[in-house]
């Protein structure tokens, strides 16, 4: 099970893609477990994450997130913003894949 853990300003932006990219798991037979949480959040839940990805609107507190998932010994990254923009599902769940160790 791939555990992805998406974070935004306030958490409900990414609620979107969130469904795009469970509807992509489920049609290439990819166990995930997929969720949003603002920021905010991110210190608490990265222990419960493989990978966070970063909405490109808070792009700017990559290095503060990035910091947090290495203490847990995971990668974060921002979501292309194209893709996020576009609510494409498959490119960002193929970005958290390879993120993944």
């Amino acid at each position: 099970m791939k555990k992805i853990m998406l974070c935004c300003a306030a958490g409900m932006s990414t609620s979107l893609l969130v469904t795009k990219m469970e509807q992509s798991a489920k049609d290439q037979q990819i166990e995930a477990e997929i969720w949003a949480v603002p920021v905010e959040e991110a210190k608490d839940k990265a222990i419960e994450a493989d990978v966070i990805l970063l909405g490109p609107q808070i792009r700017y507190m990559v290095n503060q997130v990035k910091k947090v998932a290495s203490e847990h010994g995971i990668q974060a990254e921002v979501i292309n913003a194209m893709d996020y923009g576009m609510i494409n599902g498959e490119a960002v769940l193929k970005q958290a894949l390879k993120l993944i160790r």
